[in-house]
Order: structure tokens, then sequence, then C-alpha cells
């Protein structure tokens, strides 16, 4: 068995640990929550979505190992990848928590507001700064890792990958904090 197995059947094996055993007791509610009639996002569902896709990336990795004959080994340039990955991961957290409350002591500081980022984390523009800016620099970062080189292109797309997710989890559901608002 190579390595390309083994690895798809280890992120296969974490993902289906996460979805029936982390998941279900890490949440306070199920994938969608029915309360006096009406149906909203629960808990569960982005983490099991996630993991899903998890599952679905395994099999690929799998599938497309079978057959290969040689072993990769592992070299400073692999670890050097890992570790930009990481960081360029570390960084987009970072911006995703810290933009939002930045920017309100910013808006303090010239009298726009007396409130605290707490109290404008669902109102917008307020509670999409943070998703914005860590989403956007992820997606674009990555893109640009991949292409070696940054370009406006990526930014766009970047811009784009974050607009749909705010389009298909913030906008139908009205009681969700996007992250990290939940939170702060």
């Amino acid at each position: 068995m190579n390595t390309d197995v083994v690895l798809g059947l280890g992120v296969v094996l974490v993902a289906l640990l996460a979805i029936f055993a982390w998941v279900p007791d890490d949440t306070a509610t199920g994938l969608i929550v029915k309360l006096r009639g009406r149906v909203s996002i629960g808990d569960a569902l982005a983490p099991t979505a996630a993991f899903v896709l998890m599952v679905v990336a395994g099999f690929l990795i799998v599938f497309e190992g079978r057959g290969k004959k040689g072993l990769p080994h592992l070299s400073v340039a692999n670890l050097r990848f890992v570790a930009l990955f990481v960081a360029l991961f570390l960084v987009s957290v970072i911006l995703m928590r810290w933009t939002g409350p930045v920017l309100v002591d910013l808006a303090h500081m010239v009298g726009s507001t007396d409130h605290s980022y707490r109290d404008l984390r669902d109102t917008a523009p307020w509670k999409y700064t943070g998703f914005v800016t860590g989403g956007t620099f992820l997606v674009t970062m990555l893109i640009s890792l991949i292409e070696h080189r940054l370009s406006w292109r990526a930014l766009l797309i970047g811009l784009a990958a974050t607009a749909l997710l705010i389009l298909i989890f913030d906008v139908p559901f009205p009681d969700l904090l996007l992250p990290p608002n939940g939170d702060v």
C-alpha cells in the first residue's frame, strides 16, 4: 500500500470519527433546529458539512493513489510548504478574529460609534469585516502560493468566494453569526 492510500484512508478515518464522535459531543444542537415552527441552522451543520467534504477528499486521494508505484519521501521543501501553509491559516484566523474589533476601536477614535464590537457583531458592515478580510486573505494567498505570484485575479476570486459563503450561510439564516462573531 502506498502513502497516498494510507493518507486518504487516514483522512477518511479522522473525518468519520469527528462526524460520529466529536461533533455530536461538542455541539448543543443537531444539523437543523426546528423551534416553534421556525427552521434554522443547527450548531452541528457547518462542521459536519466540512467533515463530509473531508471524507470525499479522502476517498479521492485513495482512488488516485491506487496503482501508483514508489513511495514519496519527505523533504525540506515539503516541510517548508507545510509551514507556509500553516502560517497562512494562522494569519487568516488572526485577521478574521481581530479586524472587526480593531475597526470598531478606530470608529470610536473618530467618534462614529459609541458601541462595542460585541454590540455591533451582528450588524452590517461590522459582522462581515473579519470574515471578509480573513477569508479573502486565505483564498488569495492559497491561490498565489499555487501560482507562485500575487494577482488581481486571485484577489477577486478570494472576494467572490467569501461573498458566496456569506450568501450561503448568512443571508438565509438570520440567527447565524459568521465566524468569529459567535466567540467575540
